[in-house]
């Protein structure tokens, strides 16, 4: 699966960046706008929502659990500066999907017992890291899915395939890139092995 994360672009809006991943194939959207107030978040989320129900993408807030109730969309993604996953998920629900960001094999074990759906994984690509994280893991039982986050590059995707995570999470690589709709589908191709 690709999650594409929105960026600060001078180059395209949140909305131009969404309609240009969605036409390139990604149907999970997450909005993220670090510095915005609630009422500027709220008025891109008004944006780019029916884009996303026309289309049958998945959007996510990035942090903003109380927006994600009052919009209803379909979930949220949390960091450690962020409610806590349990009470986002009594706050959300049964239904809501919600993700968290972790660095390690530790932080991803930490979540046993939370009732969330995946884990973004930042690690160093040099290193092996996500073979490792992802081995430890899944020898440990369990099987959360593990969406790779960071600075990817299309050539880093087929190891990390190989690595074991079932996901890549892009903002920056594809907002940037010359062509984002073209480079969406590369991503999504060498995803799936096309």
């Amino acid at each position: 699966m690709l999650q594409f994360i929105t960026h600060k672009s001078s180059r395209f809006t949140y909305a131009e960046q969404v309609k240009m991943v969605i036409e390139g194939g990604c149907r999970w959207v997450q909005l993220y706008m670090e510095d915005a107030t609630d009422e500027e978040f709220k008025k891109v989320a008004e944006e780019i929502t029916p884009l996303c129900q026309e289309t049958d993408t998945i959007l996510v807030f990035d942090g903003r659990v109380e927006l994600t109730m009052d919009m209803k969309v379909h979930g949220v993604h949390l960091h450690r500066t962020n409610m806590p996953a349990g009470q986002a998920r009594e706050f959300l629900g049964a239904g809501a999907i919600i993700g968290v960001s972790v660095n390690t094999a530790i932080e991803i074990m930490a979540t046993r017992g939370l009732d969330v759906d995946y884990v973004a994984l930042a690690c160093d690509l040099t290193a092996g890291g996500y073979k490792g994280i992802v081995g430890e893991v899944r020898a440990a039982g369990i099987e959360l899915p593990i969406v790779a986050v960071g600075d990817i590059s299309l050539q880093d995707i087929p190891q990390l395939v190989s690595d074991g995570v079932n996901g890549l999470a892009l903002s920056k690589a594809i907002v940037e890139a010359e062509n984002p709709v073209a480079f969406t589908r590369e991503v999504i191709n060498s995803l799936y092995g096309n």
